[in-house]
């Protein structure tokens, strides 16, 4: 089956997946771009947030650091691989990488359900408000992440489509940045 020139040449030098992957970023860094700036600018003028961050697991959210930059080690494994043509390492690479994922999810409810019972829901106020939009929004692109591995270590399990290991590693890495933003600002600066 021959691929479709569009994957193979480009005007720019650049691949149309990476191009592609970059055009959605560029998309991405606007949402979560707008949304902690409203942050920002709002806790500017209400010192109170940091009283309410105080209620905020840090243990917990230090700990889904830790994992998401750990799942960012698995995915440059599992470029390297892909980039040697080793389509069944990186595929086992990259589901360690969703194992990281799946396990941010599971603290991330762990944390959810604590608050949620002591009564820090997304309505008690506009700093609960925030938080659960922006790490319900990180979380929802951390299943979507995950999801795409999946198809794509199955592909690479083939030694198919290798090229589209790098692609989801790109995203992966922004995802870990994003996180890199909103831990300090939910869970440390109190």
């Amino acid at each position: 089956m021959q691929k479709p020139i569009a994957t193979l040449r480009s005007a720019t030098g650049i691949s149309t997946g990476k191009l592609a992957v970059w055009w959605v970023l560029a998309s991405e860094i606007v949402i979560f771009g707008g949304l902690l700036c409203s942050y920002l600018m709002h806790r500017l003028g209400h010192p109170e947030f940091g009283d309410y961050a105080a209620h905020t697991n840090t243990t917990l959210g230090a700990c889904n650091t830790f994992v998401l930059l750990t799942s960012s080690y698995f995915a440059v494994r599992a470029h390297f691989e892909a980039e040697h043509g080793r389509g069944p390492q990186a595929a086992k690479w990259l589901m360690a990488t969703i194992g990281g994922a799946l396990m941010f999810l599971c603290i991330k409810s762990y944390e959810w359900t604590h608050e949620i019972r002591e009564g820090f829901t997304i309505t008690r106020n506009a700093f609960w408000s925030f938080y659960y939009c922006a790490a319900g929004l990180h979380a929802c692109h951390v299943i979507g992440g995950a999801i795409i591995m999946g198809i794509i270590a199955a592909d690479a399990a083939k030694n198919r489509e290798l090229q589209r290991v790098e692609l989801v590693g790109i995203y992966w890495h922004f995802v870990d940045v994003v996180w890199i933003f909103l831990f300090p600002l939910l869970y440390i600066a109190k």
